[in-house]
């Protein structure tokens, strides 16, 4: 890709690279606090944006781009205190890497939209069994209330936890 394209499609790889940094540290609260039951499935899902994370490094870095670096720490969007308020936290953090790989779908085309797709896929249906609710777009809910707030990463990126 080069030109505009090419920028938008960085653009949206590096939005995608620091939503997976928030959901990685994300799910480290979601670990600390989640009940035992749920204990593998919080496990799994940090592997996954793991991975997922260090792949977008390899894409930033093959199209040139200096990959966005994670943050010490994110604020979260509420306390984290006890095990319901954990699963929704990750419920949250896959319904906004939804976003996110939402928008990597509309800036890319070929096997880069394929992954993305894959990865918008992978968090709606994580995001609906933290939840137990799906939506019939995942990642287009911003599309569908214009009083919504644009897709972000995962969790705000202020300097210090608010747990």
């Amino acid at each position: 890709m080069s030109g505009k394209a090419g920028e938008g499609a960085l653009t949206a790889l590096q939005a995608a690279l620091a939503a997976e940094h928030a959901a990685v540290y994300g799910y480290g609260v979601v670990g600390g606090q989640i009940a035992d039951g749920r204990r593998a499935e919080a496990r799994s899902a940090y592997d996954a944006h793991r991975a997922r994370r260090d792949a977008l490094v390899r894409e930033v870095r093959d199209l040139g781009g200096r990959p966005v670096a994670a943050s010490a720490a994110y604020a979260l969007p509420f306390p984290v205190r006890d095990p319901s308020a954990a699963v929704q936290l990750a419920a949250r953090l896959e319904e906004r890497v939804a976003d996110v790989y939402s928008d990597l779908v509309r800036a890319t085309t070929g096997a880069r939209r394929g992954t993305a797709a894959a990865a918008l896929r992978e968090a709606a249906v994580r995001a609906v069994r933290w939840s137990g609710e799906s939506v019939a777009f995942p990642g287009l809910a911003e599309h569908g209330d214009e009083t919504a707030a644009p897709a972000g990463p995962p969790v705000s990126t202020s300097a210090s936890p608010s747990r």
